[in-house]
């Protein structure tokens, strides 16, 4: 690796992506008074086996949700298509966490589906049927997988769209299911980043399991941290989850190592959809319309029940401050987000050799703890950052310096670029993964820098990508609780602080058309996204 500036640049990137990660460790290294071992001889070893179990149920639905529908959208022109491609995204704006309570409230004892199976059947009480049990490691799964599947459907798609028509006609000549021989095989390595995302995301979530009582790492840190006040015990366990985020990061990258191609025509021209009509479009609008259902649907209607019955609180100035905070964060942190992943890539795969991208693929792994302990590490380096300059400027130029990084919002800035860089830099490296590999030297040996090669070849070529990630990053910063709630400064809210203050408290119904609104501003991006794809791609 030469050092130059653009390598520079990296490396300053890196070490502030990793500083907050390795203050994690740095309390996991503290005195935990004998706690850690009474764990790993009681509960850690449930904590394991339900974060183990909750990762293969979420897997199995996010899959199944995002690889049959974005194949489906693909491949098929059915009636409803065109809507139902970017419906497919909309349940990426609901948070787990109120997913979590409307589907309790929906399929609960007193609900509306088993009220009217009473009704129905002529039921008396419970001991006359047996219904699932929404609150359930299964429960759990169907749940977070419904609102984590776009993940997996946005990459997936990408990939079947911007596979060479050319691939799916060998195929056909040679007689093989061109969704299972050529389609989903080369679509792997996106599918991989996406579900890596989607587990990333299971082991940091709190706000379901808790609700659920599901005994996963996550819930165990927030148990002996809060619980039992020992922050170097649950940096222990956060250190623990870290090591599942590593085998996710390593199977990503041995997926994309292991499969590439090339397509080397003059023009790569997409499959053309096969038009379904009558009864065979039934199906695939079946099978795109049932995760709309599960993530969509039913949630917001949930909520749109709770706001016509009158439960709701009235749209105050308070609710439209916390909308206008939480689309200045969301609109920040994405641009932020993507502007340095891109950067890290782009360096990284073109200058930096092995060394710079392993170093780059494991400044993204902050998904990887829960937002609450990673706020700390944030607020330590944070810390460090402030009194390294304050002593800089006073030493240097007499000035005073009140610590704006870690007392102000930008701390929540930057624990969002930690916390969602995988998301940018699986996007990116997904982008470039598909690019031919001589672009940026042919565009160097016709006189072009390698900034202008980057600005005009390289950018161009994975915007879809770029797009793709950011809507992504959008959205998660939206919903985003634990580390706004801890880093925010005071008196400063957003939309998922102030429905939480009522969700914790089973107060849904009356923060219902908050709620709502976090969905809702959600639902922009998404359209946003869609003309992009059809802007970009022929679909």
């Amino acid at each position: 690796m030469r050092f130059d500036l653009w390598t520079s640049i990296s490396l300053i990137l890196l070490i502030m992506l990793v500083a907050p990660i390795l203050a994690v460790f740095v309390a996991a290294a503290g005195d935990s008074e004998g706690l850690w071992g009474h764990l790993i001889n009681t509960v850690l070893p449930r904590y394991v086996e339900s974060t183990l179990l909750l990762m293969a149920g979420v897997t199995a639905v996010s899959v199944l949700f995002g690889v049959s529908s974005a194949w489906m959208v693909v491949r098929y022109d059915f009636l409803g298509r065109r809507w139902l491609e970017w419906m497919l995204l909309l349940p990426a704006a609901v948070p787990g966490y109120l997913i979590a309570y409307t589907y309790t409230d929906f399929l609960e004892y007193a609900g509306p589906v088993q009220g009217a199976l009473r009704d129905l059947f002529d039921w008396r009480n419970s001991r006359d049927y047996w219904f699932p049990e929404i609150r359930s490691m299964g429960g759990a799964s169907f749940v977070m997988g419904a609102v984590l599947y776009p993940y997996v459907y946005v990459m997936a798609r990408t990939a079947f769209v911007l596979t060479p028509a050319s691939l799916f006609e060998t195929g056909i000549l040679a007689n093989r299911s061109l969704f299972w021989s050529v389609a989903l095989p080369l679509a792997r390595p996106a599918i991989v980043a996406g579900l890596a995302l989607v587990l990333m995301e299971t082991i940091s979530d709190f706000g379901t399991v808790e609700y659920f009582a599901i005994e996963t790492l996550t819930l165990g840190i927030f148990n002996v941290w809060l619980g039992m006040n020992n922050l170097p015990a649950a940096s222990q366990i956060a250190s623990l989850a870290f090591l599942f985020i590593v085998a996710l990061l390593t199977m990503e990258v041995m997926a994309r190592n292991r499969r590439r191609f090339t397509d080397t025509s003059r023009r790569a021209v997409s499959m053309r959809s096969v038009r379904q009509t009558g009864w065979a479009s039934i199906v695939p609008f079946m099978i795109c319309g049932l995760p709309i259902l599960a993530g969509f649907v039913i949630p917001v209607g949930v909520l749109f029940n709770f706001v016509l019955r009158g439960y709701s609180l009235e749209l105050s100035d308070a609710v439209l401050e916390a909308a206008a905070n939480t689309l200045f964060l969301a609109l920040i942190a994405a641009l932020l987000v993507m502007s340095s992943a891109a950067f890290l890539g782009f360096v990284s795969v073109y200058k930096g050799g092995p060394l710079l991208r392993r170093a780059a693929s494991f400044a993204s792994v902050g998904y990887a703890f829960p937002g609450t302990i990673l706020a700390i590490g944030v607020v330590t380096a944070g810390g460090l950052v402030d009194d390294l300059f304050g002593l800089l400027l006073n030493k240097v130029f007499g000035l005073s310096y009140e610590g704006w990084l870690t007392s102000g919002v930008g701390l929540i800035i930057f624990a969002c670029i930690v916390r969602f860089q995988a998301i940018g830099y699986g996007a990116v490296s997904s982008g470039l993964e598909r690019m031919p590999p001589n672009m940026v030297e042919a565009s160097r040996v016709l006189g072009r820098g390698f900034g202008e090669s980057v600005r005009l070849v390289v950018t161009p070529m994975i915007r879809l990508s770029l797009v793709a990630g950011g809507l992504l990053v959008f959205v998660d910063v939206m919903k985003e609780l634990p580390m706004t709630l801890l880093l925010r400064p005071f008196n400063f809210e957003t939309l998922a602080t102030y429905v939480y203050q009522f969700a914790k408290d089973e107060l849904l119904e009356e923060a219902a058309l908050p709620a709502l609104i976090i969905v809702a501003t959600g639902i922009l991006p998404v359209i946003v996204m869609n003309a992009a794809l059809r802007r970009f791609i022929r679909v």
